[in-house]
Formats: structure tokens, sequence, C-alpha cells
């Protein structure tokens, strides 16, 4: 097994400093994340990691001097998987790489970001074609303001742990092995709250009521979604607040379907409208207005009204509304009606149906089939 001191690159009387500086460094150079795929890297990492176990706690590097590989300080093969690693150090990776990957107990009592929160906004489907602005209320968690979002009663101070010295986990020596177990006394925050702010509980934040007007963009449709920074969940150690995720849901309308950013809608006219033409007053997302219907119109044309659609949520380009026509048939006339549209017929030679004589019509019509019996 090759010598710990040589794994990190520093001489056997380096400082504590000195050994945790060059251990950041090598972790840097073979960081999976900039070594994706490298198995000779991931090799390294795990290398300098246990050597950084042993020589970063002074305890350890003592037992390591006098007893070399078999001391007690040895816990078997080392790690083995990348998570531990990152479990372990990952306040040192913090430093490094911004967060840790997997986090560790001592990295607990550092600033963390707040969580996001979701909430949904129903509106109309005018509404989404035109754009609303809506006044929302939801419950988040803030910080304490009476303890400055440190969880210790006024006047007091948050100490270092007595037990794990700040690091949230302890070692115990069984044998050739050292187990690393959360500390008990800090729970693994590495601080320790000696009397507990009364408006938070000792937790550093607290429920609060949040009233925010949202203003919901033209052109957006069911499942869009707005994100308002910073409006989520404020930090735990006073860590930066989430985002709050607005989901727009839009009720559906009797009067218009949605195609892309265009609207459909469907307007029924009469038999002889449709013949004639004529002007009729229709609804649009933007209020009524008068259409024209053309002479000759036939069922399942479209009317257009450019522009007059949804704009699109990306800021650019409208789209149309478009007017399906429905001819409507009379399923029953009147004598009269029926008599001008036989005369329409005769006209236009059509052929259709004879009329249905009535129940004292047909008793009135000559026999056409007669036999003389003499």
């Amino acid at each position: 097994m090759n010598d710990f001191y040589e794994i990190l690159g520093v001489p056997k009387n380096a400082t504590q400093d000195g050994i945790k500086k060059a251990y950041r460094q090598k972790a840097l150079k073979f960081h999976p994340d900039k070594n994706p795929g490298s198995k000779e890297a991931e090799d390294k990492f795990k290398e300098a990691a246990n050597a950084y176990e042993v020589l970063g706690d002074p305890e350890k590097r003592s037992q390591y001097d006098r007893y070399g590989n078999t001391g007690p300080q040895m816990n078997g093969q080392g790690f083995q998987d990348i998570n531990d690693i990152f479990q372990n150090f990952g306040d040192i990776f913090g430093d490094i790489f911004g967060q840790a990957r997997g986090g560790t107990n001592a990295s607990n009592s550092r600033p963390r970001k707040g969580a996001d929160l979701t909430t949904t906004i129903e509106i109309s489907f005018v509404e989404s074609a035109t754009g609303v602005e809506r006044e929302i209320q939801f419950n988040r968690l803030i910080h304490c303001q009476d303890c400055n979002a440190t969880g210790a009663k006024k006047g007091t101070q948050v100490q270092t742990c007595s037990q794990c010295h700040g690091k949230g986990s302890v070692f115990h020596s069984q044998g050739f092995f050292s187990v690393s177990s959360t500390c008990s006394k800090c729970r693994g925050k590495g601080k320790v709250i000696l009397e507990k702010c009364p408006a938070c509980d000792g937790n550093g934040r607290k429920n609060a009521k949040r009233n925010l007007k949202v203003k919901i963009p033209p052109g957006i449709n069911t499942g869009g979604r707005l994100r308002l920074s910073s409006e989520g969940e404020e930090g735990e150690k006073g860590g930066p607040a989430g985002d709050l995720y607005v989901e727009i849901y839009v009720t559906p309308d009797k009067r218009f379907k949605r195609d892309g950013n265009d609207v459909i809608s469907n307007l029924t006219v009469t038999m002889t409208q449709a013949i004639l033409g004529t002007r009729i007053e229709v609804e649009t997302i933007k209020g009524r207005e008068f259409v024209d219907i053309i002479k000759g119109i036939q069922n399942g044309d479209r009317i257009k009204l450019p522009g007059q659609g949804f704009t699109s949520v990306r800021g650019y380009g409208r789209g149309d509304h478009f007017i399906e026509v429905t001819v409507k048939v009379p399923e029953k006339l009147t004598r009269r009606q029926d008599e001008i549209m036989r005369e329409f017929a005769a006209i236009s030679d059509d052929v259709v149906n004879r009329p249905v004589a009535g129940f004292f019509e047909r008793f009135k019509r000559k026999p056409t089939n007669t036999t003389d019996k003499h």
C-alpha cells in the first residue's frame, strides 16, 4: 500500500492546513465530475480520500506515524463508494465546487437554499388570451427575525458542539477499525443551541402568510408555469430563498376552442341566410362583433378573423379566429314554405319527392285501376 504522505504529495512534517490544502488539490484534479468515465481518475480520487481520512485527523495521523498501515487508524479497505467520500468530506467539496454532491453532517451548519414551492391559479379562456393579474396567498417558511435565523434565543449565541468539535460526526475505534457516526449531541449539525428562540422554537425559520400579485401573460395555456424567483421558502441558517412556481389551469369555454394560437368557434346559420347572405353578430375573445356571411356559403366553410387569436406566449406572432359555419336545414315546413321550395326546385330542375297527400285528398283522387263488370 502506498504511503499516505506520498499520495497527497506532502512531507511528513506537513501542517494540518498543508495536508488539507494538498487533499483539496488532489480532489479537484481527480474529481469525477471533471473526469467523467475515467476509472483511473476515480481510483486516484478514492486513494486521496483514504489518505486524507487518516492524515486529516490528528489522532489518526499520530497512530499512522507510529504503526503505519497496520495501525488502529485504518478502516478496513478504505472508501469503496464515491458517495461515501462525499458524505464524509462534502464540506471540502462544497468549498471547491460550490456545494457538496452528497453533503456531510458538518455541512448542515452552512446556509442552504430554501425549498421551491408550487401553487395553481385557475383562469378563464378569455383571460388566458388577454392576460390577467391575480393576487394569491400562500404559506412559506421565512427567516425568524427574532433570532436572525440562528435559532438561538435573543441575547444568546450558537456554540460549536464540544463533542464533535463542529464536524457533525464522531469516530469510534473498534480494534483495527474506525467507525464514523453522526454526533448524538448536535445531531450532525456541528452546532449546539443552548437556549432556543421562542418565536421559531430553535428552527431559525417560521411559517408566514405571503400575499403576492401575479401577472399572467397573454397566450398561456393549461400546464404553463411561471417562475417567480426567490418567492419560495427562505433557506436554513439564513440561506437564500427558493422559487415559487405558478401552474396555470384554463377552464374550458363552451363558446371557444384553442388550436395552437388559433381560436375556433361555431356559428349556425339558416338555409336562407346561407343562400342569400347576411350579417350576423358573433362572439370573439375580444367581445362581440359583426361578420359578413357571403351568399352561397357552404356547410363546414370557415370564416377567418385575422389576428384575433392568441398572442404567442413567447412574445411574437398572433393566431387567427376561425368561425366554422353550420347550415341548418328546417325539419318541417309550412304549406306555403313547401310550395315556394317546390317552385324553386322546379326552376332549378331539381328532382324532389312528390308532396304527401292529406287524408281527405286521398279520397278525392279518381281511382286509376278500375275494372268494368258486365
